[in-house]
């Protein structure tokens, strides 16, 4: 026993100088002696999660909650809003007017007042305007006067309305034989008329209105 014990390890020696404990058959070339290579990690796509437990989030949704009042509102007062004036249409000024119409005229003799030859003429006025006339006088005038002024030369009518006719029986003092043109002025308080006139008066009582209706003023007519 002691002398194969030697002997073993010196084979054992002998036969670990090409790194084989078992010699290969003649004819296979010797494998090289790799050194030990670790295993490599492997890689999987699934990414890795440092923590003892895995957490798992929710993503969070942004949600618009739509306001109460969906325009801004202003705080601040409003000022009063002040109405604007319009302008309105002044109605025109009342017009002022007079219709002076000769009727008719004549020729007579007035005793009573102490003359002879007298000219009547009978005046028809209309107030065609639009404001009442007041104090309004009407006066004869003759071409060949005579040597009086009588009462009735000139008539006063204290109010003529509006829409009123009057007729006035105007008398004055003439010569005897003579052609008597007349003209007829009439004023008032709120102004005066047009002349108007006739060319002669040479008939006795001719055109002569109703007495009963003379310087009264009525409705004129339609």
């Amino acid at each position: 026993m002691k002398r194969v014990f030697p002997f073993f390890l010196a084979a054992f020696f002998l036969a670990s100088c090409n790194g084989w404990i078992i010699q290969p058959l003649p004819g296979n070339p010797p494998t090289p002696f790799l050194p030990f290579t670790q295993t490599p990690s492997v890689f999987s796509p699934t990414p890795v999660i440092i923590g003892v437990a895995s957490l798992t989030s929710t993503p969070s949704v942004a949600t618009l909650t739509p306001s109460t009042t969906p325009f801004p509102t202003s705080t601040g007062s409003a000022a009063p809003i002040t109405p604007t004036a319009t302008s309105t249409s002044t109605p025109p000024p009342a017009v002022l007017g007079l219709s002076i119409k000769p009727l008719s005229c004549n020729t007579s003799a007035d005793f009573s007042h102490g003359m002879g030859e007298v000219t009547n003429a009978f005046i028809l006025l209309k107030n065609t305007g639009g404001i009442p006339l007041t104090n309004v006088k009407t006066t004869l005038n003759v071409l060949d006067p005579g040597l009086q002024i009588h009462p009735d030369q000139t008539i006063t009518t204290a109010v003529l309305p509006v829409g009123y006719q009057v007729t006035i029986k105007l008398t004055a003092d003439t010569t005897t034989n003579s052609p008597t043109p007349i003209q007829v002025k009439v004023t008032s308080d709120q102004g005066e008329f047009p002349i108007e006139g006739l060319p002669s008066c040479t008939k006795i009582g001719f055109g002569s209105p109703d007495p009963a209706g003379l310087n009264t003023p009525i409705p004129s007519a339609p």
